[in-house]
Order: C-alpha cells, then sequence, then structure tokens
C-alpha cells in the first residue's frame, strides 16, 4: 500500500478500485445492508460471486423463460371445457415475463456496475445529519416488508386460482406417468414463476421508491436551512448536491422507467383488445388469471409513477418556501440607530398578524411539512443576507427546477395527467372500434 508524506507524517493511500469494489460489496455483521443481501441471497438475485451469478441467471431462465414457454404450449388445454379453457394466457405470460425480464436486467446492471450500498446512496450518508441516516435505514427495513404486501396477496390469488385449475381437472397430461403427480409439479412450477415474476418486478419499484425516500428526508433537511441564519452559499451548494442526486436516479431509472411504462401499456391495450371482440366470453374462469396479471403490472407501475411524481413535487416546492423565506425577510424592518447596533422591530407592530388556530391546522392533515406548509418564517435580526442576495437565490431556485426527468421530461403531476390523458383517449379510441362506443 503506498503512502504518502502530509506534514511529515504518513497517510495510507488507497488508490485501487478492486479495493473500493470490494470495500463497497462484502457484508458484515454491522453492515445496515447485511439482511438486504440476505434476501436478494434468498430470492437469486444475488451477483456478488460467480456461483451466485450462475444461480440467479438458471433461476431467471427457468422461472421467467422455460416454465411460461412450457406452460403455455404444453398446458393450454384446447380441447377443455369454457371454464378450463384459456384463451388469454399467451398475453398473460408475455406481459409478465417482458416485464420481469426488463427488471430483472436492470437491477442485475445497478447492482454489478454500481454495487449494492452505492446503488442504495448508503455511501453517501457520511454526509448527512443523524435523522436522515435513522429514518433511511428504517425505510430499507420496511420496504422489504412493502414488497411482501404485494406480492403476497397476488400469490395467494394465484395459487387460489391454480388449485381449483387443476383439481378439478384443467389438465390431464401425464408426463411423468401419474396424473396427480403432474399436475401437482406442473402447478407448483407454475407457482413459483408467478412468484419469481412478480418479486422481482416489485422489488425493482419499491427499490426506486425507497431511493426516493431518501432524497425527500434530504429535502425535509434542506428545509431547515430556511429557518436558521444561513448564508446564500451553503443553501446554494446544498441544493446542487441534490438536483445532483436526482440527476443520478434520473438517469439510472429513465430506461426502466420508460420500458416498464411502454410495456404495461400494450399490455392493457391487449387485453382490452381481445376481452372486447365480438363473441368473447369473458367471465372469472376465462379472464381471472389476466386480470391479476393486468392488476400487479398496474399497480407496479403506479408506484413508479406517485414515487416520482412526489420526489418532484418536493424538489419543487423548494421554490415556494425560498420565496417565502424572501418575502418574510424582506418585512421584516429594522430601526437602527447612528452607532447602535439594529434591533428587530415587533412583527405585529403597526400590521395585523394572521396566525392559524390548531382546529385550522389539523384541517390540513398530513400535507403540510418542512417543505410545504402555511408557517411564517421568522427573520433574524443579525442576518447578513441582502435583498439582492435573496433575490438572487429565488430566481435560482424558479430557473432551475430540480426532480425525476425521463430523457428530458419531468415527471411531476401535470405529466401524470398527460399520461392519463393520451391512454384514456386510446381506450375509447379502441372502445370505439370493437364495440362501437363512442
Amino acid at each position: 500500500m503506498a503512502d504518502i508524506d502530509i506534514g511529515g507524517g504518513k497517510e495510507p493511500l488507497i488508490n485501487g478500485e478492486k479495493n473500493k469494489a470490494f470495500n463497497r460489496s462484502v457484508s458484515h455483521q454491522q453492515d445496515e445492508l447485511h439482511s438486504f443481501r440476505k434476501y436478494l441471497r434468498w430470492m437469486c438475485v444475488d451477483h456478488s460471486s460467480p456461483w451466485t451469478a450462475i444461480l440467479s441467471w438458471t433461476m431467471f431462465v427457468v422461472f421467467t423463460l422455460v416454465v411460461p414457454a412450457i406452460s403455455h404450449f404444453l398446458l393450454a388445454c384446447a380441447d377443455c371445457d369454457s371454464y378450463h379453457s384459456r384463451p388469454y394466457d399467451s398475453v398473460v405470460q408475455l406481459s409478465l415475463s417482458s416485464v420481469a425480464a426488463v427488471s430483472f436486467l436492470c437491477l442485475t446492471r445497478f447492482v454489478s456496475k454500481y454495487g449494492l450500498r452505492r446503488f442504495l446512496f448508503f455511501d453517501k450518508l457520511w454526509d448527512e445529519s443523524e435523522t436522515v441516516r435513522r429514518n433511511y435505514t428504517i425505510q430499507l427495513n420496511t420496504s422489504l416488508r412493502i414488497v411482501s404486501y404485494f406480492v403476497i396477496p397476488s400469490f395467494i390469488a394465484m395459487s387460489a386460482y391454480k388449485t381449483w385449475w387443476y383439481a378439478s381437472g384443467g389438465s390431464q397430461i401425464p408426463f411423468l406417468g401419474n396424473v396427480i403427480l403432474s399436475d401437482t409439479v406442473a402447478c407448483v412450477m407454475e407457482l413459483c414463476s408467478w412468484l419469481y415474476r412478480t418479486t422481482v418486478i416489485f422489488l425493482v419499484c419499491v427499490l426506486f421508491r425507497l431511493i426516493c425516500h431518501l432524497q425527500i428526508l434530504r429535502l425535509h433537511d434542506f428545509a431547515q436551512l430556511f429557518q436558521i441564519d444561513s448564508d446564500v452559499g451553503s443553501i446554494l451548494s446544498e441544493h446542487l448536491r441534490i438536483r445532483r442526486h436526482l440527476r443520478i436516479i434520473s438517469h439510472r431509472y429513465r430506461s426502466f422507467i420508460l420500458c416498464l411504462l411502454v410495456l404495461v401499456t400494450g399490455s392493457q391495450f391487449s387485453s382490452l383488445l381481445i376481452t372486447t371482440k365480438a363473441y368473447t366470453q369473458v367471465n372469472i374462469y376465462r379472464a381471472g388469471e389476466l386480470a391479476l396479471c393486468s392488476m400487479t403490472l398496474v399497480t407496479a407501475l403506479l408506484i413508479l409513477l406517485r414515487s416520482a411524481s412526489k420526489i418532484t413535487h418536493k424538489a419543487q416546492a423548494v421554490t415556494c418556501l425560498a420565496a417565502k423565506w424572501h418575502v418574510c425577510a424582506t418585512l421584516e424592518s429594522f430601526e437602527t440607530a447612528d452607532g447602535e447596533t439594529p434591533t428587530l422591530v415587533p412583527r405585529n407592530k403597526g400590521r395585523d398578524v394572521i396566525t392559524l388556530t390548531e382546529s385550522d391546522s389539523e384541517d390540513y392533515g398530513d400535507e403540510e411539512d418542512d417543505l410545504d406548509n402555511n408557517n411564517i418564517i421568522p427573520a433574524y435580526a443579525f442576518s447578513t443576507i441582502s435583498f439582492q442576495k435573496r433575490q438572487a437565490l429565488v430566481s435560482y431556485f424558479e430557473n432551475n427546477r430540480a426532480g425525476i426527468t425521463v430523457y428530458g421530461f419531468t415527471l411531476d403531476r401535470g405529466t401524470l395527467h398527460t399520461i392519463f390523458g393520451l391512454e384514456l383517449s386510446l381506450v375509447l379510441w379502441l372502445l370505439g372500434k370493437t364495440i362501437g362506443i363512442s
């Protein structure tokens, strides 16, 4: 290891990329990511070693490609009755497998290229406050439960459907020599495939939500700078750091968000097209799997879009906060005598004071926080920030709005309304072509 001389002393210099990669990838007992790495190994999406990487890719190929293909071509049961036929199985398998494949490839790229600590921004937490570090670690542990909240109900519903389908005679292919044994193995493999694909999809979406939550915690910490006697330079440097992290998140996730939006939209329109054809019988027996697949994919997309729009809204609320801070500081009056220290004039001198009662504050519920509220910001008598500096800072916020972007398009609430309007127009157009609605 090389040493450099600083002030007559020796300080070790670590310049090996392998050592850096090793230090940020290896888990230990005190590591806050220890349980999360165990979860990844249990899910067979761990790429920390060649053997686990081979196992991960094997499980991906088997449960995302092989099992759905065998299920569709060998268990389609074209000669079954109307309750057991699966006319929408191709849309279900293609939709779920394509989204799961994109999710797995993105997760593999993230972990392999950046490492788990760097990908989840744990390597940047040393510069954050204790509140941010503690709440982010709590949110990490909560995220694993959030994945189960979405996966378990879907898996239970699919288990009930598949158990009924096989138990009531949906399949009669004794590829193991015995019908009961064959149906049991086929049912278990299909359920494992469903569980694997939905877990991978929701895991990537919840990780995006987790990273966005970290930026919200940082923004709440950033809002405290307006409550103390801070200088413009510190406020600007902190905001630039948050903007840089938002750009990093946008750059990493933009391809995944766009692909998921396109694939889920295509899946929903395909489902709508085949279920609104003339003489099509749609019931829970024939289209139950299709409905469950659609709800799963739409839920995953909503997690992404809601997380992106929420962090964008919080980031853009900084402009309102800075403008309010500027107004409160400008309206504050000082009485200065020659050779005397400036003194702060009370806010209620010469003008009315508007205060919020407790009942008024309760009406807002949980909508208010440090970034977006109706509280007056105190101005300080010994503040050295001039009017020009405050005005320049507000102008900077107005012209440099931060947020999550996808190839230049900001994912705010206005963008989500536009996406909803476009897709609603396409739905109405498609219904007009199939069932004649206008």
